[in-house]
C-alpha cells in the first residue's frame, strides 16, 4: 500500500455510466492531457483503502473523463468504483517550472515575515476568482488569509516547507 504522501489524487470518480462498468470522474488536475497515456491509477476509497485500476478504455465526455478499467464489466461492478479518488504515484506527476508549484506542495509550509516573525502553517489554497489566498491558521487555530500576491509572498521554499511573507501594515490584524 503507498503511503498518502506518494500518491498525487487527479481525479474523482462522480458515477457509473452505461452497462458495461464504465465510470465517470471529475478532473483535479490541471493536466487532462495526461491521461493520453497511462495505463493504470491507483483508486482510494473514502475509508482509504487502496486498488490498483488497470486501465482499459478512456475518453473525454464534455470536461469530465469516462474510464472503463479491467474487471469492471457491469454497472454493478461499476458502483464499487463511485465516490473513489484515481490517483497517480507522486513520482508520476508533471515536472512545473521552478517558479511554480502544486497547492499540495503547499500544504503545511510554515509561514513566517521577512522578519523571521511566526504566522502560521498554510491549511489550504482559496481560490477567489482574483489573487488566490493562502489559508494560514496560527497556534491558537486563528485563521488568516493571506494574498498570495508577488509583493506580499516574497519567496516560496518547496524543499523547506517554508513561505516568508512581508505584510502590508494591518493584513494580520485582519
Amino acid at each position: 500500500m503507498n503511503e498518502p504522501d506518494d500518491l498525487i489524487v487527479v481525479a474523482h470518480i462522480v458515477k457509473t455510466r452505461g452497462l458495461r462498468g464504465e465510470v465517470v470522474a471529475d478532473l483535479l488536475t490541471d493536466f487532462p492531457d495526461r491521461f493520453e497515456n497511462l495505463k493504470s491509477l491507483m483508486g482510494i476509497s473514502a475509508e482509504g483503502s487502496q486498488r490498483s485500476l488497470q486501465i482499459e478504455e478512456q475518453w473525454f465526455h464534455g470536461n469530465r473523463l469516462v474510464l472503463k478499467f479491467s474487471g469492471f464489466d457491469s454497472i454493478d461492478d461499476a458502483k464499487q468504483l463511485v465516490n473513489y479518488d484515481l490517483a497517480v504515484l507522486a513520482e508520476e506527476r508533471i515536472e512545473l517550472p521552478s517558479d511554480s508549484f502544486y497547492e499540495w506542495e503547499l500544504i503545511g509550509s510554515r509561514v513566517e515575515t521577512i522578519d523571521n516573525q511566526p504566522i502560521g502553517e498554510v491549511k489550504g489554497i482559496l481560490r477567489t476568482g482574483g489573487v488566490e489566498m493562502l489559508s494560514v491558521v496560527d497556534e491558537s487555530g486563528r485563521d488568516r488569509l493571506i494574498p498570495m500576491a508577488a509583493d506580499i509572498v516574497v519567496e516560496i521554499d518547496k524543499d523547506k516547507k517554508l513561505i516568508r511573507i512581508d505584510p502590508p501594515e494591518g493584513l494580520l490584524e485582519l
